[in-house]
Parts: structure tokens; C-alpha cells; sequence
């Protein structure tokens, strides 16, 4: 039989009430994340030329990504080698191997879901203007709702998920299971999220301003072209760095 069960069914009960308000709230704000993203994918991306540069900003935004979070798994594969030996020699909490990596996912996931919703969204707004400033505003509002309602309730089902574990199973670890140690030792997966959010945050601002560089020498002075037009490439490189960038990277 297996002697953990009844360990966990019995600290459950033990958990005061005011506590599952982080885990509750956590929920409900992924749940209204879900309602606020399918309100805007109900809205009309407007004529053919809208559609198809918000679907190359899209597709460049997502290729980008991809690329990105290739690297940033290689970074967290060394990171939590690194945290396994300091938790070996007995510097470094041994949970932290585990919840470095699982922030670092999360924030990963904060930036992704948002950035699709703001590329999807961004088409969606303009085309709603077009009927009234209030429409659009609603299209813009519900949209950049969905970034943050993702980012406060993933936060709280980590914090809420290692509190849990580390006040039902800290002693296993070598944790005492006070609220201090364990509010001090929950701040070390922070790490995680700050290396993700890093990545987005900066690589983003350095694609974005390179792409700006190149539209305004190449595009404007040499083609004669203006900056924002869709016509530029680099204007449509742009415009992911800043969803890369603004989006992604401050979300995670």
C-alpha cells in the first residue's frame, strides 16, 4: 500500500483556508485567459492584404521563437546540471534542479501564448476600428488581458504547487518545513524565470532594432520606400522583434 496518499490527503486538510485563494485564483485567472482569447479569435481579420501581412508577422514571430527556445532549452540543460552538482556537495537545495527548469517552462509558455494572442489580435483591432474607437479598443483591451491573466495564474499554480510540496514532503529533502526556509528556497526558482524572460527580452530588442536599422538605410533611403510599408521585408522583420520582443519578452 502506498504509505503517501494518506500523507497527502491528510496535509490537504491541514492547509488553511485563506491559502487555496492562491490556487483558486491562479485557475480562474487561466480561465479567464481562455474566454478573453476566444472572444478575439471571433473577430474578422479584416480584407486579404490584412490578412496576409498579419499571417507573415505571425509566421516570422513563431519561426523565431522556435529558434530561440532551441537555445534557451540548451542554457537550461547546463543550468540544471550546474544546480544538480551544488545540490550534490550540499550548497544548494536539490528541489532547485527541478524548479528552476519548471519557471523557466512556464515563463517560456507566458511569452508564447501571448505572443500568439497579440499576432492574432493585431489584424483584429485594426479591422475593428474601422466600426468605432470603442470596438477596437475592446479587441486591443481582451487581448493583452489574455498575456497578463496567463502570467498571474501560472505564478500562482507554481508558487501554490511548490508550496505544497515543500511544506507535505520538505523533511524527505532535508527541509524543516518552515515558512521562511521555504519562501527562501521558492525565490531561488525565480533564477529560472529571469534566464527565460532574459533571452525573449533581449534577443528580441536586438532583432527588433536590427530589422528597424535595415528598413530605414535599405528600405527608405536607398529603395524609397517608407519605413512602415508592407512592402519593406525588414518592416515585416520588425514588427516580429517587436512581438518578440515587447510581447514574448515581457510576458515571460
Amino acid at each position: 500500500m502506498n504509505t503517501s496518499l494518506p500523507l497527502v490527503v491528510a496535509s490537504i486538510g491541514e492547509i488553511p483556508a485563506a491559502y487555496w485563494l492562491a490556487p483558486v485564483g491562479g485557475i480562474l485567472a487561466l480561465v479567464m485567459a481562455r474566454l478573453f482569447a476566444a472572444s478575439v479569435m471571433k473577430r474578422s481579420e479584416g480584407d486579404e492584404e490584412m490578412v496576409r501581412i498579419a499571417q507573415a508577422v505571425r509566421d516570422g514571430a513563431i519561426a523565431y521563437l522556435k529558434r530561440q527556445y532551441r537555445i534557451v532549452f540548451v542554457v537550461f540543460v547546463a543550468l540544471v546540471i550546474f544546480l544538480g552538482l551544488l545540490g550534490w556537495l550540499g550548497l544548494q537545495p536539490g528541489l532547485s534542479m527541478l524548479g528552476v527548469p519548471l519557471a523557466g517552462f512556464f515563463s517560456g509558455l507566458c511569452g508564447w501564448l501571448g505572443m500568439k494572442m497579440a499576432t492574432n489580435a493585431s489584424a483584429r483591432t485594426a479591422n475593428a476600428v474601422k466600426k468605432s474607437l470603442n470596438d477596437g479598443l475592446t479587441v486591443a483591451f481582451r487581448s493583452g488581458a489574455v498575456m497578463g491573466l496567463n502570467v498571474v495564474g501560472f505564478a500562482l499554480l507554481d508558487v501554490s504547487f511548490w508550496f505544497f510540496v515543500l511544506s507535505t514532503f520538505g523533511e524527505r529533502f532535508g527541509i524543516s518545513g518552515g515558512l521562511v526556509e521555504m519562501t527562501t528556497i521558492m525565490l531561488s526558482f525565480g533564477m529560472g524565470a529571469s534566464t527565460q524572460a532574459l533571452f525573449a527580452r533581449v534577443g528580441g530588442g536586438i532583432y527588433t532594432k536590427a530589422a528597424d536599422v535595415g528598413a530605414d538605410l535599405v528600405g527608405k533611403v536607398e529603395a524609397g520606400i517608407p519605413e512602415d510599408d508592407a512592402r519593406n521585408p525588414a518592416t515585416i522583420a520588425d514588427n516580429v522583434g517587436d512581438n518578440v520582443g515587447d510581447v514574448a519578452g515581457m510576458g515571460a
